[in-house]
């Protein structure tokens, strides 16, 4: 996750220009959706656009997330591992491992292979 430096330099580049007062969530889930959009059009007609512009994007996508965490006051490491146990349990390894299946779908797939 962004290091206490990182976090420091986006708090102050924001404090500076006293664009908290905008940050709301609803603002800073719409910039995370746009610039997400954003990054997705670089791979519109080709799978290998330019690595800096692929770059710039995503460091947009997670600016507007860090935003978002902040402002609604959750840790980020907490809320990503909460996650990431919970869809272990979706996708057990046995079930999941090298498949692209949908979790409501594998065990039903696990079934029909036996």
């Amino acid at each position: 996750m962004p290091t206490p430096a990182t976090l420091q330099a986006l708090r102050a580049f924001v404090e500076a220009r006293n664009w908290d007062q905008f940050h709301t969530p609803e603002n800073l889930a719409k910039s995370i959706s746009i610039e997400a959009a954003e990054l997705l059009e670089l791979y519109q007609w080709g799978s290998t656009p330019d690595q800096d512009r692929v770059e710039e994007e995503l460091a947009d996508v997670v600016t507007y997330c860090i935003h978002l965490a902040n402002k609604l006051g959750v840790d980020l490491d907490d809320i990503v591992m909460r996650k990431l146990e919970s869809t272990e349990q979706k996708y057990p390894v046995e079930l999941a491992r090298g498949r692209m299946t949908k979790y409501t779908e594998l065990q039903q797939h696990s079934e029909e292979e036996e």
